[in-house]
């Protein structure tokens, strides 16, 4: 019977651990469904985690509505925060006449954007997007309207003790 009990704590005080991690890696990572649409208005759609936050601004022309993803990030050590756009089904038909991703709270360390042929997704031509302190923007007469990933990466602005 003592054995019991003590397995019993044991499975409970585990559970509790698992649980707990479960719980703070769920707060450090988000993934939410975004519905991207044609017709040349701009929008713009935002999230964060915490005080860091992710905004894409696009307009879009061609085609029907089309259901992507974002997700965001926080690095375990508070450091590093990630914003990823993409769309699941791959390759995206409309055509973006504008996009930026903007990070509040970081500075971006590093961006690539990506078009996709057949089923693999091409890095776009560094030309055809700009990477500032915050903000990932397409280049006017350079960006061919194609996009279907994004991929941004920022250091926060933590304060050493």
């Amino acid at each position: 019977m003592f054995w019991t009990v003590k397995c019993s704590v044991s499975f409970a005080v585990l559970l509790v651990i698992v649980l707990s991690i479960s719980e703070a890696a769920s707060d450090r990572t988000k993934t939410v469904e975004l519905n991207v649409k044609p017709g040349g208005v701009v929008h713009t759609f935002t999230e964060g985690i915490g005080k860091y936050e992710c905004s894409f601004t696009y307009a879009a022309q061609g085609g029907t509505n089309e259901d992507w993803l974002m997700s965001v990030g926080l690095s375990d050590d508070d450091r590093l925060f990630s914003c990823s756009l993409w769309r699941p089904q791959g390759k995206s038909y409309l055509f973006f006449t504008q996009f930026k991703a903007e990070l509040k709270g970081t500075k971006i360390e590093y961006a690539n954007a990506y078009s996709q042929t057949g089923h693999r997704d091409v890095p776009l031509r560094a030309d055809e997007f700009t990477v500032g302190e915050s903000t990932v923007v397409q280049t006017d007469g350079k960006f061919n309207a194609q996009l279907s990933k994004l991929t941004v990466i920022g250091r926060t602005r933590h304060d050493e003790l």
